[in-house]
């Protein structure tokens, strides 16, 4: 897939802002600081459309990216962060548990969690929310350019062992700097686009 045209097309707090366009979404969750403005940004190829923030806990909105007029990226608030207090914290999980209620036309998620470690007690509450919901997963584990080639097998059979994914979830090893895991990452995104074929007769 080549991405040719982006916009933040729609900021939202509830279920009335949402688009309108019937286009497949695709969710973006993760912790505060797992680097999900990077992962956007090599994703559509943009050098700081999604801004990258040194305070993590910036994103406080459901920010819709409108990618080559046919899908919405979905960023949604990062978990986890302490300085977030309890009642904003709170107003997030109810903000995206909304949106995961009955948005048909979320497709899936990708899940991002830092490569470099073991996935948190959050990471593994964020995958059994999603479960709950029967929403398939993606998990993208980022970072991996900071981690040591004899770490990497390691590294990989920790998250695989901790999340302990479900059929038909899978995990793609990414790095925005060296772009490691983007192409797939978009090819997956890609199934969910192209219409299904009809058979000639």
């Amino acid at each position: 897939m080549k991405v040719t045209d982006v916009i933040l097309d729609v900021t939202a707090v509830r279920r009335s802002q949402y688009p309108t366009e019937k286009c497949p979404e695709f969710m973006l969750v993760g912790r505060s600081n797992v680097g999900k403005s990077s992962f956007i940004n090599c994703l559509i190829n943009r050098k700081n459309l999604a801004r990258i923030s040194s305070r993590p806990g910036k994103t406080q909105t459901l920010n819709f990216y409108l990618v080559n007029k046919e899908f919405y990226l979905v960023d949604v608030p990062g978990y986890g962060y302490a300085s977030v207090d309890k009642r904003t914290q709170s107003k997030f999980g109810k903000m995206i548990e909304e949106y995961l209620e009955k948005r048909s036309e979320l497709n899936r998620v990708f899940m991002l969690i830092d490569f470099r470690h073991k996935p948190t007690e959050d990471d593994l509450l964020m995958y059994n929310f999603l479960k709950y919901y029967n929403i398939p997963v993606t998990v993208v584990a980022t970072k991996v350019d900071k981690v040591g080639a004899s770490k990497m097998n390691k590294n990989k059979k920790i998250i695989l062992d901790t999340l302990d994914l479900v059929m038909g979830d899978d995990l793609i090893l990414f790095s925005s700097v060296t772009k490691l895991g983007r192409e797939d990452v978009l090819n997956k995104i890609s199934t969910f686009l192209a219409p299904e074929e009809e058979d000639l007769i």
